[in-house]
């Protein structure tokens, strides 16, 4: 029986400077999909209904909350989804602060407060003057949605500015020294690619080390499709900083875009047959 499958676009609004690059991953994961012998029809997030979407067999990069609970409505009514509309919602910041260090998962000490509220860094338990504000739901939109504030009038600035855009929570996270390193992975594939987003130090560390944290980290939010960030400490510790559900692999496109299909019909398959 031929598998009918049904990708999903991610609305450009969240694919801030990505937009071609995430437009190309998927579409060339449909590519790979129809050469493996299924059939591929896309839609848009922006359009996404649950009356709209006859297939059961999903592939989606879906990421704003609309899309996702309307993802997540059509998963419980008995849809197979990858990602899992759970999954990226995991990835919100408020959720994912609180998975990552509960499981174990090396993360940076983070606090969620009200962008409405007048918040001391030093009352939160922060030693450091240089803090992150993220916004806490969806990942960055705008540039200003992940930035580092070094005084408390910057922080506060920051906040304002998050609650006049109707953002209602954010992030305080310290601030770690260290070499950014960006990696791209798909779960139960030999997909793994990593590399220096800044590296000042160039610090040696355990490659596997941060496979498996990586590894660890999707399986408990629940992704298949996924990237992320990590600080490479000058003792060589790995700290994850960030979990994305499904980046758009620009450096490994085409070979990330066969590992990705792989996964998707071998799972789509077993649904079917289940």
């Amino acid at each position: 029986m031929k598998l009918r499958l049904a990708g999903i676009r991610r609305k450009t609004e969240f694919s801030p400077n990505h937009v071609v690059n995430d437009l190309l991953i998927i579409n060339q994961t449909a590519d790979a999909l129809r050469e493996i012998g299924a059939e591929v029809t896309m839609y848009d997030e922006g359009v996404l209904t649950p009356e709209a979407l006859k297939e059961k067999l999903i592939f989606s990069m879906v990421q704003g909350p609309l899309g996702s609970q309307t993802l997540l409505d059509i998963e419980q009514r008995g849809a197979f989804i990858i990602n899992s509309p759970g999954g990226v919602m995991n990835c919100y910041r408020i959720n994912m602060i609180r998975l990552l260090p509960a499981a174990g998962i090396p993360f940076p000490k983070s606090v969620i407060v009200a962008t409405d509220s007048d918040v001391d860094p030093k009352r939160a338990g922060f030693s450091s003057s240089k803090l992150w504000i993220k916004r806490g739901d969806v990942h960055a939109v705008h540039k200003e949605d992940v930035t580092l504030a070094s005084t408390d009038d910057e922080e506060l600035t920051l906040l304002k500015e998050f609650h006049a855009r109707d953002i209602r929570q954010a992030i305080l996270q310290e601030h770690l020294d260290g070499d950014t390193v960006k990696f791209y992975a798909v779960r139960e594939s030999d997909l793994f690619h990593w590399y220096y987003l800044n590296g000042i130090y160039h610090t040696k560390f355990d490659e596997s080390r941060l496979r498996e944290l990586a590894s660890s980290s999707a399986e408990v939010l629940n992704l298949f499709v996924y990237g992320g960030d990590a600080i490479i400490g000058r003792d060589g510790g790995i700290t994850i900083i960030d979990i994305n559900d499904w980046p758009s692999f620009a450096p490994v496109r085409e070979l990330a875009s066969k590992h990705i299909a792989d996964v998707i019909w071998r799972k789509a398959q077993q649904r079917a047959a289940g």
